[in-house]
């Protein structure tokens, strides 16, 4: 099924890279965390985890693979193939939009709340907190242009 226009906009194009680049690091970040609970692949150590509900990097590992990666990739899929799949469109709450519209907004969110949680929980690791934090309000941002919500506007 063809959305809005026949031409992606670049914005769009944009995010759908975003989302690849975001979801392969937190498919490769997260799996080197929960192979290695303490830390050591990713040169980090338990001790970050202090002051957090976590004794190790397992779970934070596994929802990184899933959440960040494994689900930005499949939202970037859905913006790329246009792929209409009947249970997605159920829970969507925006019926007039492509699920995989309303996911990218969803991924951004899920990026934020990540980031925003991870630095209350740990602090200031490094640079990558607030790159991550920008990269999640661009996401964002980008889904909610004018061009990218009409490109995945849904024909009635």
């Amino acid at each position: 099924m063809k959305q809005g226009t026949n031409r992606r906009p670049f914005t769009a194009w944009i995010l759908i890279v975003l989302l690849f680049f975001l979801g392969f690091g937190g498919i490769v970040s997260g799996a080197l965390l929960f192979s290695a609970p303490d830390g050591n692949l990713m040169g980090m150590s338990v001790d970050l985890l202090k002051e957090s509900p976590f004794p190790n990097f397992l779970i934070p590992g596994l929802i990184l693979f899933f959440f960040v990666g494994v689900f930005q990739l499949f939202v970037g899929y859905g913006l790329v193939t246009h792929k209409t799949w009947n249970r997605l469109n159920i829970i969507n709450p925006f019926k007039g939009y492509h699920w995989a519209w309303t996911a990218s907004w969803v991924a951004g969110v899920i990026m934020l709340i990540w980031i925003i949680v991870e630095t209350d929980l740990l602090g200031y690791i490094n640079i990558l907190q607030p790159i991550i934090l920008i990269w999640s309000l661009i996401i964002i941002t980008l889904t909610l242009l004018p061009n990218v919500r009409h490109y995945y506007k849904r024909k009635a």
